[in-house]
């Protein structure tokens, strides 16, 4: 039986990266791919819906957590039986989807994360090593489950998940909050490594100093507020 993958790419002022991501997807076979908007100043919209994706709007930026819920919402418009999400800004070769999702299927997992730290060969910045590090031990804290990259982008999901988890986070530390989720219904979730691409670009979006900190600092307030 074919599957219904829906690529979910979350997405705020990525007019440089997002259309070269949707095409990459596009060239690995997946068709189904939905940019959310998430208040982009720049013409982030206007390239990924020429790049062939459907493309869901916010009117103000409400942050990534809000961008994904609102993915998950129009994967299940769209009749879902799996979704991936994946980053804007190119860190992610959309080769390793394929992985993910077997991974999924093969092993009825329902979450499969793209594990950037499992590789050897890849190198990522000293201080993305360290928030990464603090985040996994605090998501440990607020779920009981260990993983070596609780904040990766890339990640797999079963229908199964699409329809238990609801994300109320609006920041970066809903990736804990997915973790979280899964652990309240039981949910199984593997990691598999995958390739990472750091560019001046790449480098320049997600998570700096200040947002990484932020994110530390809501997980802790979660953790205090169990």
């Amino acid at each position: 039986m074919r599957m219904n993958t829906v690529v979910i790419i979350p997405s705020y002022n990525e007019e440089h990266a997002i259309g070269q991501v949707i095409s990459a997807c596009r060239r690995e076979g997946f068709v189904n791919i939905v940019a959310v908007d998430d208040g982009s100043t720049d013409a982030t919209a206007a390239m990924a819906r020429a790049a062939g994706a459907v493309v869901v709007s916010h009117p103000v930026n409400r942050g990534v957590g809000a961008a994904t819920q609102t993915g998950f919402a129009a994967a299940l418009m769209m009749g879902a039986d799996e979704v991936v999400t994946i980053d804007a800004d190119g860190q992610h070769d959309p080769k390793d989807i394929a992985r993910l999702l077997e991974q999924l299927r093969s092993r009825g997992t329902d979450i499969v994360i793209g594990s950037r730290f499992m590789s050897s060969g890849n190198r990522i910045p000293f201080m993305r090593r360290i928030f990464n590090i603090t985040a996994n031990l605090i998501t440990f804290l607020l779920s009981g489950s260990y993983f070596s990259d609780t904040q990766s982008g890339l990640k797999a999901f079963s229908k199964k998940a699409l329809a238990c988890i609801h994300i109320t986070s609006s920041g970066f530390e809903f990736s804990s909050e997915i973790i979280r989720e899964a652990r309240h219904f039981k949910l199984r979730i593997d990691e598999i490594p995958v390739g990472v691409i750091y560019s001046p670009y790449s480098l320049s979006k997600g998570q700096n100093l200040a947002t990484g900190l932020a994110t530390v600092f809501k997980l802790v307030i979660r953790t205090l507020m169990r």
